[in-house]
């Protein structure tokens, strides 16, 4: 009988203290910066093996109608957090949104100014008196001028042209002598595929500072730190299990949306974002932050220098 009833009392007890630990999962609302691709590889792990779950919070993946709202959406407090990317965030902060960086997705650029080997552009030298297409007017000045700059060149010695969306089309046409923002895992192998040869130049090799190109913002005037850290966790813990199971991991994040992901592009986009994605999803590096908000602020894209410990949230 006694051990009836200490059993019994083991039992209601680990039911009470497990019925607060479910009333406590916290819902968070978290919208791309574009559609699901392999970028995205460890939210969508996290999300299919559970790892938010175990973690006490319930993750809706949204992705945006416009790709230049997720953060002014999270700003206005329409949803809880938003991929972004450090360079964004630096200027939404400097233009007085409220918002702070909560996470690291890739921790490296993945930005290239891409020429095509037939092109005989094989230097950035080269380029002079050239036509680059870009998709978004803005940094531009600062970015392609500074890698002009390496080889005594000005922005003023290329012709800029913003070609919208159609970057790798442009320059496989030849509308373009070159083009900047095309990604090194995507465009670059959207070429191969057409049967093109690019050559890349990479801007953290030619003196724009190193930055983190996929990360995690949050409301700086409204947020549960207790469940981003949850988030964090989780997609450490799906980043660990990508790098030791790639092969495994590339088979269970297609099935997310089989028709659209399991393709020869993000097979190969895949491949080449496996050793940029952040291990330490929450680690903070200060400086690196307020090195590239001085460059963007010595170049003017921005007109006030704000402080990296003030809009990275840290554990």
């Amino acid at each position: 009988m006694k051990k009836l009833i200490a059993s019994t009392l083991l039992t209601l007890a680990s039911s009470l203290l497990a019925t607060p630990a479910l009333a406590e999962t916290q819902k968070i609302t978290l919208m791309l910066d574009w559609f699901v691709n392999p970028n995205h590889g460890p939210i969508v792990i996290a999300q299919q093996h559970g790892y938010f779950k175990e973690q006490g919070v319930a993750v809706t993946i949204q992705e945006p109608a416009d790709p230049s709202t997720p953060s002014k959406l999270v700003a206005a407090g329409k949803v809880d957090m938003a991929v972004s990317y450090q360079p964004s965030l630096i200027m939404d902060i400097a233009q007085g949104l409220p918002l702070v960086r909560s996470g690291t997705l890739i921790a490296t650029p993945l930005n290239s100014l891409i020429t095509l080997k037939k092109s005989g552009i094989h230097s950035l030298a080269q380029l002079k008196g050239k036509t680059i297409g870009i998709s978004i007017a803005g940094n531009e000045e600062a970015t392609v001028g500074t890698m002009l700059n390496s080889v005594g060149l000005t922005i003023n010695d290329v012709k800029i042209v913003n070609v919208g969306w159609a970057l790798s089309s442009s320059l496989a046409s030849g509308k373009v002598d070159a083009i900047w923002g095309g990604l090194r895992n995507f465009e670059k192998n959207q070429l191969i595929t057409e049967g093109y040869q690019p050559v890349l130049f990479y801007p953290e090799e030619n003196g724009v500072p190193n930055y983190d190109e996929l990360i995690f913002v949050t409301n700086a005037k409204a947020h549960n730190k207790k469940a981003i850290r949850a988030f964090n966790t989780a997609i450490e813990e799906a980043t660990t299990y990508i790098v030791n199971h790639p092969k495994k991991a590339w088979q269970e994040f297609v099935t997310y949306a089989p028709d659209t992901l399991d393709n020869t592009l993000n097979k190969m986009a895949w491949q080449d974002t496996l050793s940029r994605f952040a291990l330490r999803p929450a680690a903070v590096d200060l400086t690196r932050y307020d090195h590239y908000a001085r460059f963007l602020f010595d170049h003017k894209i921005i007109s006030t220098l704000p402080e990296a410990k003030h809009y990275l949230l840290t554990f």
